[in-house]
């Protein structure tokens, strides 16, 4: 069931999904959490569509959240879609812009946990902003803004417990994939190389990852991307070494071994979110490495 709904409240919205649940039989019990997604026009599409496919792992409200505040009389407009999940974007004109967090509050599940998912632009600190304190949860991509890097230092600044950003999530099947081979090695790392496009937060992330675990100096190398093309460990042994030019498929070189050819593509948005959305404790990992973006500065050369 699709509706629109012009100069409409959170009541009149709430009584369109129950209406949208009983005419579909859809009940909202086999619902998990309720995502809420913070973007402006341009995005939207795009944020909405990954969402909807995180939520086939994970059933969930997805109320997304456009501000438009260029002059107009203030108004809720929403569109509401009732099928498998629930889904509603909620366009905020006027005076309505800057209270978001009352048009959204009462459209929560109720006893469910809250994840608030900036794709582009998030606000400075997002555990204070009024959508970030309703939420368990908050997502962040610093690969989406204009200084990654800048952005990274500015999230490490206001961390609170709750906070993650897409960048680090990018990182999940490298960091596995480097653990991994590190303990087949058995031998200790003197030196390493990052290899990825040019101010690549992720990259930035996992290079300040061995600095932190392997106490050893770290080299950035600029190539043509996608994200982290490669990464060189370089052991007594001989060089570790994951290449990954293009594509989603990687090679694994390790002293004394043959090389292997394994998957690692270039994960989509919803793959991220998907990933995001299996824990809703805090990312200790991606909070341990916020001490070490503080102050944040390119270590490429």
């Amino acid at each position: 069931m699709n509706l629109e709904l012009t100069g409409t409240t959170s009541s009149k919205i709430n009584q369109a999904l129950v209406d949208g649940r009983r005419a579909t039989g859809s009940p909202a019990t086999g619902m998990v959490l309720t995502l809420v997604i913070v973007t402006d026009e341009e995005n939207c599409h795009d944020a909405v569509k990954a969402a909807a496919d995180a939520s086939h792992e994970h059933p969930c409200r997805i109320l997304t959240v456009v501000r438009r505040r260029r002059r107009s009389e203030t108004r809720l407009d929403a569109d509401v879609q009732v099928g498998t999940g629930e889904t509603v974007v909620l366009r905020l004109h006027g005076d309505l812009a800057d209270q978001a967090d009352s048009v959204v509050l009462p459209l929560l599940l109720p006893d469910a946990p809250v994840v608030v998912w900036w794709p582009a632009d998030a606000p400075a600190d997002p555990a204070a902003d009024p959508l970030g304190a309703l939420a368990q949860r908050r997502i962040t991509d610093a690969y989406a803004v204009a200084e990654p890097l800048q952005d990274l230092a500015a999230r490490a600044a206001t961390y609170t417990p709750g906070d993650t950003d897409l960048a680090w999530t990018r990182l999940t099947p490298w960091r596995s994939l480097l653990a991994a081979a590190l303990q087949q090695a058995r031998s200790d790392v003197t030196s390493a190389v990052v290899e990825s496009e040019p101010d690549n937060p992720s990259a930035e992330l996992l290079a300040r990852w061995f600095a932190a675990r392997l106490k050893v100096p770290v080299e950035r190398v600029v190539t043509g991307g996608p994200v982290v093309t490669a990464v060189r460990l370089r052991t007594a042994a001989g060089e570790i070494h994951i290449d990954r030019p293009a594509g989603g498929v990687a090679t694994l070189s390790i002293p004394g071994q043959p090389t292997r050819v394994l998957a690692l593509k270039v994960r989509t948005t919803a793959e991220l979110i998907a990933e995001e959305l299996r824990r809703l404790d805090p990312d200790d990992a991606y909070a341990g490495h916020c001490g070490l973006m503080s102050g944040l500065l390119p270590t490429r050369e």
